[in-house]
């Protein structure tokens, strides 16, 4: 059985702006960007925000619930 994660138009700026009003990254957050991870087709801006959302959970600036 195969999954299919299709990835909604805007989702990332969504998540980004999420995570920065609310220092939370929410198992709905984390489903995103498991998808968009799997896209083969992200921007170039897509990933550089992915990138600063994960360093930001590294750097205990976001809190994962």
């Amino acid at each position: 059985m195969q999954c299919s994660h299709q990835l909604l138009p805007g989702a990332i700026s969504e998540i980004l702006v999420s995570v920065g009003e609310t220092g939370t990254l929410t198992l709905n957050d984390r489903y995103g960007l498991m998808a968009a991870l799997l896209d083969d087709f992200l921007t170039e801006e897509e990933q550089r925000a992915i990138n600063r959302i994960l360093r930001a959970v590294l750097r205990g600036k976001i809190e994962i619930v």
